[in-house]
This record gives C-alpha cells, sequence and structure tokens, in this order.
C-alpha cells in the first residue's frame, strides 16, 4: 500500500481528521495516513454488518497476529502493515497502542452496554486515546506530560462521538451512556431505546456534556507549552469536535431529531484559523529533535 492509498482510506472516510492532516508537512502526512488507514481498517473489521461476530473475532485474531509479524520485520500479506512498521521504527512509536486499539475493538463484539464509566472510560482510552498516543509520536513532542493530553483529548473526541451517535446506537442495540448514569437520572434502557427525549434525559444529557467537557480542559491542561506548535493537528480535531459538543448543547439535547455534525465549511475556518494562530505564536518545528529528544 503506498500513501495515495493511505490517504484514499481517510478520504473515503470522511473523518474531520482530514482537515488537520493537510497542513502536516510531506513527511508526516504520508505516515499519518498510514497511521490513520491502520486504525480505519481495524474499525471497518467490527463494522462489517455482513460478517457474524465469530467471523470478526477470527479476523480481529488474524490482524493482530499478522500485526505481531509485520513488527517483527516479517513480510506479511498486508501491505499496509509493511508499511505501517516502517513509520512505527521511522518515528519511533510505542507499538503498545496498535494492539490497545484491537483490543477496544474487540470489546464492541463482546459487549453492548458498559455498567460504570470506569469501564467506558477503559473503552474510551483503547479506541480513542490509542490513537493520540500513536499521533503525538508523529508530530513530535518534548515534555513527556503531552501523553496526558492525548489521553485526555482521545477520551474527550470518544465521548463527544458517543452523544452524537446515541441514536444510532441505539437503533443497533448499543448503550454506551453507562447504566449507573441512567439510573442516577431515572431514565431507563427502553426510554432510550425508543428515544424518549424528556427532562430526565436533558438532565442526563448535561451530566455527559459536562463530563466530556471537563476532559477537554484536562487536555489542555496537560499540553506542555513547548510542544503547542507542533500539536496544532490535534488541536484542531479539539476545536471541531468541542464546536460539536456545543452544537449539541445548543439543540437542547436532542441527538434523536437528527444526527448533528459541524459543516464542511465550519470545519475548513477551524483549520484555517488554528493553524494561522499557531504559526504566529508558535511556529512550526519539523526537525527530528522534538521526537528524538524525548
Amino acid at each position: 500500500m503506498n500513501s495515495d492509498e493511505s490517504r484514499e482510506i481517510t478520504k473515503q472516510s470522511k473523518s474531520s481528521f482530514l482537515y488537520s492532516f493537510s497542513l502536516l508537512s510531506k513527511e508526516k502526512n504520508d505516515a499519518i495516513n498510514t497511521v490513520y488507514a491502520y486504525c480505519r481498517m481495524t474499525d471497518d473489521i467490527v463494522d462489517n454488518g455482513k460478517k457474524s461476530p465469530e467471523e470478526k473475532y477470527e479476523e480481529l485474531n488474524e490482524w493482530r497476529s499478522e500485526l505481531s509479524k509485520a513488527l517483527s520485520g516479517e513480510s506479511v500479506k498486508f501491505s499496509l502493515l509493511n508499511k505501517l512498521n516502517k513509520v512505527i521504527k521511522k518515528f519511533s512509536i510505542p507499538e503498545f497502542p496498535f494492539f490497545e486499539l484491537i483490543d477496544g475493538m474487540e470489546m464492541d463484539l463482546k459487549k453492548n452496554r458498559y455498567s460504570t464509566f470506569a469501564e467506558l472510560r477503559d473503552y474510551c482510552y483503547k479506541v480513542a486515546s490509542t490513537v493520540g498516543l500513536m499521533s503525538i509520536e508523529i508530530f513530535g513532542y518534548k515534555n513527556p506530560q503531552t501523553r496526558n493530553f492525548a489521553v485526555n483529548l482521545g477520551i474527550a473526541l470518544q465521548l463527544t462521538n458517543i452523544l452524537r451517535d446515541i441514536k444510532t446506537d441505539s437503533e443497533n442495540g448499543r448503550i454506551y451512556i453507562p447504566m449507573e448514569d441512567l439510573r442516577r437520572f431515572n431514565y431507563n434502557e427502553n426510554d432510550l431505546l425508543e428515544g424518549k427525549y424528556n427532562s430526565e434525559f436533558v438532565k442526563l444529557m448535561e451530566f455527559e456534556c459536562n463530563r466530556a467537557k471537563k476532559y477537554y480542559e484536562e487536555a489542555d491542561r496537560e499540553l506542555a507549552k513547548e510542544d503547542k506548535g507542533n500539536m496544532f493537528a490535534a488541536r484542531i480535531m479539539e476545536y471541531v469536535y468541542f464546536r460539536l459538543l456545543r452544537k449539541i448543547e445548543k439543540k437542547n439535547y436532542n441527538v434523536f431529531e437528527k444526527k448533528l455534525s459541524v459543516s464542511k465549511i465550519k470545519k475548513i475556518i477551524i483549520t484555517t484559523g488554528v493553524y494561522l494562530k499557531y504559526k504566529l505564536l508558535y511556529g512550526f518545528h519539523e526537525e527530528r529533535a522534538a521526537i528524538s529528544e524525548k
């Protein structure tokens, strides 16, 4: 798989990540598109509606095994994994997030309810924070504290996704909102599955949105000043998703009516604004020192 193919996977996914990736240097753009293609293909194994859970388990296990072989230097049948190995070596990316991502996708096959927020947080870490931990190695950073930024931002983004997708997920039999939270606000599973929009749901959603905001705030606190310039791509994602969270609030949390999103033009405005702001305030340091000095 070449750079164009990896980039095409990102493009086809219509992800908001595409806007932030486009402003990176060619070297980093190629690398981040390869990493994202890996994440997308891992996710697609679980999202394949034509296959049974057993078949998906089998595919994930094969994917995990092939990843291990590729990281050991073996040539495997998935060309993306061979390319990914080169990116991992070039940018000294730890291997564990790539395996944890597979573990996270596997959770979607094992369970469709979460009893506590602790359980949900673990899921969010595995499917989202891991992607952040992969990405910051490519962006480049000096302060180890920036890893906490990646972890917290990943959780914030995933929580925002969960709140936006409540209707779609419930239609597929999945409820990510913790059961303990439903009980706390006297709103039950059947209410959610039926799309019941009432005062209890509004209070529940207000609570969930405030929790997500706390993770955005924590991410901001953990981003080391010396690394802010190199994190402009991550910050673009943060601004886009926070905008989505605010949109949910402005709709008085009615996510049952229609799927909310940030418009393409707004994403372009956010991307341009963040890029220019960071270029002016911090400049961008593309040198290898930002990676090697960790």
